[in-house]
């Protein structure tokens, strides 16, 4: 969806994430957005504004008393202007101010002026994002519907690693795409599974897989961007629940099994992201299993096949399932896709350094009945859009 003509305000911080801005302004701007920059004083320290409004083509301001401003109000002109807010870098201190509502600022001055959708990217030290106070200033803006994008984990400019980065320009530029969606799924119910399922073998141990969980939960997302009404069902996983998605927490195989089928006859499309476990024992020890034998011996069975099950209804949703294969990727996605008699099926190689699991990015081949896409490498978060476009696309076909 373009972006042409939006009237986009950005907002810049005092990050050093700050000289991603600069990138998020041109491209904003290859998609045809109206950009005007706000930046704080520090933010100021980290970028100049001269090079904004080079790439802006826009003035960019700074002060909160401008009198060049019409009536010396400029905060009250740019909110008033604004189709939506970014901020992008927005610090833990600026994440302060939203939460408390300070507006001693020009930027803080128009988030409170504006009734303008306000998006935020966090960007700042991994310690000081989990901290327990940023956590909950978080969940506030949150609340009030301020919706926050990332923050991203990965190496960070204080030499630390973990979440803390900002999200790509190209990431946000693409949930920008998507907030100005008309929402072609208004209406329709996905129901989606995510992450790992765990089978206890005693009440320390258990089987799993390396699922991260990361791209169920980017396409719950991206389908409640597309207005859709979303029920995600997670296995056990380390992330924060997507916003505007009603969200189950599962542990087992047979509990998400149970969760899937109270759900799935008030579902319009079901996406089984979830890599479920293949087998669970069959027998559970009730306590810990002692290190007393050279050699363990367990006894497996099948869990229920719930992606199966649900295509093979007498009125099956629309059924997407997802492949996760070694060698052989379109070959063995066939044939589940025609074995188990599904709408569609997701397919991407594991064991690739940098993709799939624990990672990220990833790549994905889906497969239809008569056609085939391929979806190159790139984000988890953007190739979820990309993906829900294509089921939604193929789902309206029907």
């Amino acid at each position: 969806m373009s972006i042409t003509n939006k009237k986009i305000l950005l907002g810049i911080s005092g990050s050093i994430a700050a000289y991603k801005s600069a990138d998020l302004v041109r491209r904003l701007r290859d998609q045809g957005a109206i950009v005007r920059v706000v930046m704080t004083n520090a933010a100021t320290h980290f970028i100049t504004p001269l090079t904004l409004q080079a790439l802006s083509g826009q003035r960019v301001h700074t002060d909160l008393l401008d009198a060049d401003a019409e009536m010396a109000m400029g905060h009250i002109e740019l909110a008033r202007w604004a189709e939506v807010v970014l901020i992008a870098p927005i610090t833990a201190d600026f994440l302060a101010k939203l939460t408390y509502g300070h507006a001693d600022d020009l930027l803080s001055a128009i988030c409170l002026a504006t009734t303008a959708p306000l998006i935020v990217a966090p960007a700042m030290n991994q310690q000081m994002w989990q901290s327990r106070i940023t956590q909950e200033n978080a969940e506030r803006l949150q609340q009030r519907g301020v919706k926050i994008l990332g923050p991203a984990s990965g190496s960070q400019a204080c030499g630390e690693t973990g979440t803390g980065r900002m999200l790509e320009p190209l990431e946000l530029v693409q949930f920008l795409q998507n907030e100005f969606k008309s929402g072609p799924l208004q209406g329709k119910k996905v129901l989606i599974t995510a992450g790992p399922t765990r089978e206890d073998i005693d009440p320390v141990r258990f089987i799993s897989n390396r699922s991260s969980g990361r791209m169920g939960y980017a396409i719950a997302t991206a389908a409640a961007t597309f207005g859709a009404e979303v029920t995600l069902i997670s296995g056990p996983v380390s992330l924060s629940p997507p916003q505007d998605v009603q969200m189950l927490s599962v542990y087992s195989s047979q509990e998400m099994y149970e969760a899937v089928m109270a759900r799935i006859s008030t579902s319009d499309i079901f996406i089984a992201a979830a890599a479920v476990a293949d087998y669970r024992p069959v027998q559970q020890a009730s306590q810990k299993i002692k290190k007393n034998e050279a050699h363990l011996q367990l006894t497996l069975e099948r869990t229920p096949d719930i992606l199966a099950q649900v295509a093979n209804l007498a009125t099956p949703p629309f059924t997407v399932g997802f492949a996760a294969e070694t060698e052989h990727l379109a070959d063995y996605a066939r044939s589940k896709l025609e074995k188990k008699k599904l709408d569609m099926i997701a397919a991407n190689l594991v064991g690739i350094e940098g993709i799939g699991f624990d990672s990220e990015e990833n790549a994905l081949s889906v497969f239809w009945a008569d056609g085939c896409i391929e979806l190159p490498r790139t984000y988890k978060k953007m190739l979820a859009n990309q993906l829900v476009e294509i089921i939604m696309q193929r789902y309206l076909l029907t």
